[in-house]
């Protein structure tokens, strides 16, 4: 039987620029650690901390590899030195608990290597790029995978130029309320006027950045035949717990513009 699965490779902008290798390591092994917490008793999921700056995770659902990835990029530290994630998803004949993902040789692994790859040449990056395997299947997305492909990464880079386009304290806003979920409760946290966040939320285009992320989550989500139980809502759910508890850690008072 298929297994439903989805990929990412990660890569960080400039980390061989400054003298920041071993803060960044440590960044990357924790960051793995939490994904272990994130992803517990909802999906499976295959994390790999390699050559320093680089992450590669694999996860059960073709939405989960995209949700951990955007989430990982609205709490991420280092604001000059942005994550970038190639991404795939598909299907695999093996068990997913059972695969050594340091040793793990296949075509979803290649595609996000390949979308990757296209991120780390490109001058103006966008943050994520999906690359699909070309099947033979004549069922579902597969049989219009280039297709499909062209559309979120179309969908991906209009997101992009949103986000390039906001303020520090705009995408802050924009984080928290992802987190967050409610206009007081940033207000409160960044001790800022409910008037001042709102002014921020519409300026920010925070809605429209996140429900660019809802609906691809969505569109990825129905086509996981599989996914009986909206376990994606339940990784969702997970996260933001696991980040509201330890806020400060990742938006500390120094972050607070």
């Amino acid at each position: 039987m298929l297994k439903e699965v989805s990929v990412f490779i990660m890569d960080v902008s400039n980390s061989s620029k400054e003298d920041i290798g071993n803060e960044l390591s440590e960044y990357l092994q924790q960051l793995a650690i939490d994904i272990g917490k994130w992803t517990q008793h909802t999906v499976v999921a295959k994390v790999s901390h390699r050559a320093g700056d680089e992450l590669a995770v694999v996860c059960s659902g073709y939405a989960s590899a995209y949700t951990l990835a955007f989430y990982i990029s609205r709490i991420w530290k280092f604001i000059d030195h942005k994550p970038y994630f190639g991404l795939s998803f598909g299907d695999i004949q093996a068990d997913l608990s059972t695969i050594n993902i340091e040793t793990w040789i296949h075509p979803l692994m290649k595609q996000a290597r390949n979308a990757n790859d296209y991120l780390k040449k490109q001058q103006n990056r966008i943050q994520f790029r999906f690359a699909i395997p070309r099947l033979s299947g004549n069922e579902g997305f597969t049989a219009f995978s280039r297709q499909f492909e062209t559309l979120l990464n179309t969908s991906l880079t209009l997101k992009q130029e949103q986000m390039n386009e906001q303020t520090g304290i705009q995408s802050l806003v924009c984080s928290l309320y992802f987190m967050l979920g409610q206009q007081n409760k940033v207000s409160q946290y960044l001790e800022r006027t409910t008037a001042t966040i709102s002014h921020h939320i519409k300026q920010g285009k925070t809605h429209v950045i996140l429900n660019t992320f809802y609906d691809i989550v969505k569109v990825l989500d129905s086509l996981d035949a599989q996914n009986k139980y909206r376990l994606i809502d339940q990784l969702q759910t997970n996260i933001r717990q696991h980040v509201i508890r330890h806020l400060n850690d990742y938006f500390p008072k120094e972050r607070r513009l």
